[in-house]
């Protein structure tokens, strides 16, 4: 028996048939569609049911809420017990060496040093 907690693979319909179609969930758009009418034994459509609980929403896989930082001075609001740090891909050289001394010295975890 599958784990009731991970989400299926939602796979588009009729992928397996062409090899032109990927495997990327699409939605089924035909009158005649059984996965649009949602027939049983057929490709399972995504909807609302199938997401994550409030708790765990927008977390990054190690429990922490990602905080994307441009300067020092953001580094100023970040709560270390719940947040982690990502520093932003437009920060250059000098401004990020800055702010992983920053890092280091207030004890933030990092999530691209």
């Amino acid at each position: 028996m599958t784990n009731p907690r991970k989400k299926p693979s939602f796979r588009r319909q009729d992928s397996n048939a062409y090899a032109r179609l990927k495997e990327s969930w699409r939605r089924p758009r035909g009158i005649h569609s059984k996965v649009r009418i949602k027939e049983d034994s057929r490709i399972i459509m995504p909807s609302i049911g199938y997401g994550a609980p409030k708790v765990s929403k927008y977390l990054h896989p190690s429990g922490y809420r990602e905080v994307i930082v441009s300067s020092v001075k953001d580094l100023e609001k970040i709560n270390r017990e719940k947040e982690a740090v990502k520093i932003a891909h437009v920060v250059g050289k000098k401004k990020r060496s800055e702010i992983l001394k920053k890092i280091e010295e207030l004890k933030i975890k990092i999530l691209n040093p």
